[in-house]
């Protein structure tokens, strides 16, 4: 089996990109996972847009902190398993953390959401949440793939190990900038510290310079706009062994349309 995941899409440069790469590429693969919290205008997401992504054949949005930005979107968090958000948050809030989905050829595929809680808001333990899960999914499917959304790499790092053998893949988001250690764990579980972002290289993190450039230089609050130009889509594609579940093999994504 052939997953794509795609890094945090940064408002509309970044949903322009993932479209292009779509019609390009998706037929390749048998399931998408796009981290879609950013996706509006750089700050959460719509459902209109969750809607959109759905139709372009990707199987599930993935979220993180900036999720929570539009409260509008929260009833389609409540009634879509196709959108998830980070497991560990407290009960009661909206949405599912994970969700298990059939892939293009008939087998399931789990996709758990978790939230770091180093320079992060304050959520439950990722680690605890994870294994106290596990139990109920690995019941349904051995291909799980996780999707932590974090800060910290020591946190990162620390996951992929404590899941190493229970996962087919655990892979970073939050920071948009792809790091260059993706491997194969001991035990069968790929993994990556941060898959990137998709959307505009001129600018920082996907922001204007002109808006990041004064906080830095006054630490004052400022309207932060998307940058344009430059577009990148980042992710990887994994090979998954259906029978075992574990990764075969993991490639970095750095794709720009010509």
């Amino acid at each position: 089996m052939k997953i794509l995941v795609v890094g945090d899409i940064v408002g509309r440069p970044g949903r322009k990109t993932l479209k292009s790469y779509l019609e390009k590429e998706k037929n390749q693969y048998d399931f998408i996972i796009v981290n879609g919290e950013n996706a509006a205008a750089g700050f959460g997401i719509t459902e209109k847009i969750a809607v959109e992504f759905l139709s372009w054949g990707i199987d599930i949005i993935t979220g993180g902190n900036h999720t929570w930005d539009k409260k509008e979107f929260y009833d389609f968090l409540r009634q879509s398993n196709r959108v998830i958000r980070p497991c560990n948050y407290p009960q009661g809030v909206p949405g599912v953390g994970y969700s298990i989905l059939p892939s293009r050829n008939g087998k399931k595929v789990a996709v758990l959401s978790l939230q770091g809680r180093v320079f992060m808001p304050a959520t439950d333990c990722p680690f605890q949440v994870a294994e106290k899960v596990m139990e109920e999914i690995r019941k349904e499917t051995n291909i799980i793939i996780v999707d932590f959304h974090a800060e910290a790499t020591s946190e990162k790092i620390a996951l992929g190990w404590f899941l190493d053998g229970k996962v087919s893949a655990v892979y970073g988001t939050h920071t948009h900038i792809q790091t260059a250690d993706e491997k194969i764990l001991p035990q069968g579980t790929s993994y990556i510290t941060d898959v990137g972002m998709t959307g505009s290289e001129n600018g920082v993190i996907g922001m204007k310079v002109e808006c990041i450039l004064p906080k830095f230089l006054t630490a004052l609050p400022q309207r932060f706009e998307v940058a344009e130009g430059k577009e990148m889509l980042h992710g990887i594609s994994l090979e998954i062994d259906e029978e075992t579940g574990k990764t075969v093999k993991i490639d970095r994504i750095a794709w720009r349309e010509e």
